[in-house]
């Protein structure tokens, strides 16, 4: 009789096998389930309350996936590859975790009936890059150099986007401003460029860009009234000095012996900051922003100076307005001189709504610009900026890979089609695979229909017919309740979109199907339940 070997930890949870790889696929069923009703123009949205009672309305995949808080290891591979794929691409979050749970449910019966996981891998890898093959060959290339031609291509991508958002009802209104945004940046179109600013109260259509820089004045003192408002090519300081008087900390400790002494403390407090202020009015600044407090004193001061302030700004907004008006944060007054100093060809203080902005307009270092958003709720607003953020990322994509397809699951089916007949000419096992494979990416028009209220047996009868008759831009029309040409209809989206999903999707399908045991330490004795050792306390007799 052999002994018995101990390797891990009592404790530990080890289950492997078939059942497990099924339990995986089921989690992952699990995750899919709870985002598939999100798809599309028709997709509704979910409200998520968080541990603090906070509520989120969206119905972002990406947003979704992460303050759900899933704790089981495969199906937060799931919620990576939508994180991966909205940071890569912006959008097309659902789709990817749609297509990673269908093609692992299009394997749960093979796997079922003893199918080798990596002869499925194997298949999947290799229609993965058929299917790339393919999209790269029917994308239409924009042209770049009619600029109206362009500028309308990438409307409609950024139209596309916001269909199946919350403000699908002002999509060319956002449309025509996130390309505007886009398009007013450098040639790397760097995203931090681009500012979003909510201010609650009024209409959505009353949200603006503005080319530069904006962002909320802070806390301010008495005399800021009697500041200008409005200076033309003004210089900029940009500083992070505190200026205003402080009372002492609590630890601090002056003795003085008599009332001429205190005097004098007193007025080199004074002599400090008047020193300050003199040095920043001498630069030549008209326009004084700090990261610190300035307090009333100085407000008055630069007010009589007709001179600009504004302190507590923001660390992002203090970095945006340094690479768009040039200069740099200076820590002291004594080294203020032009090569530091910022300018912009104006500078206007404004009311939106209930709050008043500064705004930095013509900067000549770098473009930029700021969309100022206005609506109702907080959670509105708040999902109108991640609507938003979409489309930004999808034109900046449509700009830099220059290829674009129809949406609406139109890609998907030829897709599908091309693989089903590439799947004919195989012979054995692997003709299964891709089967199901090409099955698996009907789950985009099928849940287009489904979440729209169509029969989606009927429409995908008719897509299918479409597509083999050679209608390769045919996919689910949400406006008339039947299949139309997308291309035509204008649903475009930038060809990498559908290429990071399809290649996302696979791999994290291929990663969970190569996964047959999961091993779970035990917790921590620290974690709950008493030390080790009895707990006998000082002075206490053993036992």
């Amino acid at each position: 009789m052999h002994p018995q070997i101990i390797l891990m930890k009592e404790g530990t949870d080890s289950s492997q096998g078939k059942p497990q790889l099924i339990s995986n696929i089921n989690a992952c069923a699990a995750v899919v389930d709870a985002i598939r009703t999100t798809l599309g123009p028709r997709g509704m949205d979910k409200l998520i309350v968080d541990q603090k009672g906070q509520a989120t309305i969206s119905n972002d995949g990406a947003t979704i996936l992460k303050q759900l808080d899933i704790v089981h290891p495969a199906a937060k591979t799931l919620v990576d590859i939508a994180k991966s794929q909205d940071a890569e691409v912006g959008d097309g979050t659902t789709t990817v975790v749609l297509l990673a749970g269908q093609l692992l449910d299009q394997c749960k019966s093979l796997i079922e009936e003893g199918v080798h996981p990596h002869a499925i891998i194997k298949a999947f890898r290799r229609a993965t890059n058929l299917a790339i093959t393919k999209i790269n060959e029917i994308a239409v290339k924009i042209n770049k150099s009619d600029k109206v031609e362009l500028r309308s291509i990438l409307e409609k991508c950024a139209g596309t986007s916001l269909n199946s958002k919350l403000i699908h009802q002002q999509k060319d209104f956002f449309a025509k401003m996130v390309v505007e945004a886009v398009t007013s940046l450098d040639t790397l179109l760097p995203l931090d460029m681009i500012g979003i600013k909510k201010v609650p109260g009024g209409a959505l259509e009353e949200s603006r860009l503005i080319d530069g820089v904006a962002f909320k004045k802070t806390f301010s003192y008495a005399g800021f009234e009697m500041q200008p408002k409005r200076y033309d090519s003004p210089k900029i300081a940009l500083l992070n000095i505190e200026l205003e008087l402080k009372a002492e900390r609590d630890n601090a400790e002056i003795r003085v012996s008599n009332v001429e002494e205190y005097q004098k403390i007193v007025d080199t407090e004074w002599n400090i900051l008047y020193e300050k202020l003199d040095l920043i009015h001498k630069s030549g600044a008209k326009v004084v922003l700090s990261k610190l407090p300035i307090g009333d004193v100085a407000t008055q001061y630069f007010a009589d100076r007709d001179m600009f302030c504004a302190g507590r700004v923001v660390e992002e907004d203090m970095k945006r307005t340094i690479k768009a008006c040039g200069g740099a944060i200076m820590s002291t007054a004594h080294d203020l001189n032009d090569s530091v100093l910022g300018s912009c060809k104006l500078f206007e203080e404004k009311q939106i709504g209930a709050d008043r902005f500064n705004l930095f307009m013509g900067c000549l270092q770098t473009k930029t610009c700021t969309i100022v958003l206005r609506g109702g709720a907080e959670q509105f607003l708040e999902e109108t900026e991640r609507s938003l953020h979409d489309a930004i990322m999808i034109v900046r994509r449509a700009l830099k890979h220059d290829a674009v397809v129809a949406g609406g699951g139109a890609v998907e089916l030829e897709v599908s089609r091309h693989l089903r007949e590439h799947s004919r000419a195989i012979a054995g096992k692997e003709q299964l695979f891709f089967a199901a494979y090409a099955k698996a990416l009907e789950i985009i028009p099928r849940q287009l229909c489904d979440n729209a209220g169509f029969d989606s047996t009927t429409i995908l009868n008719k897509l299918r017919a479409r597509h083999a008759e050679g209608g390769k831009w045919y996919g689910v029309d949400v406006a008339r309740e039947d299949a139309s040409d997308n291309f035509e209809g204008c649903v475009w989206e930038p060809a990498l979109v559908k290429i990071n999903a399809l290649t996302a999707a696979s791999e994290a399908a291929c990663l969970i199907l190569s996964v047959d045991e999961t091993i779970k330490s035990p917790r921590s004795a620290q974690e709950g339940g008493p030390m080790p050792g009895g707990g006998r306390g000082r002075g206490r007799p053993m036992m």
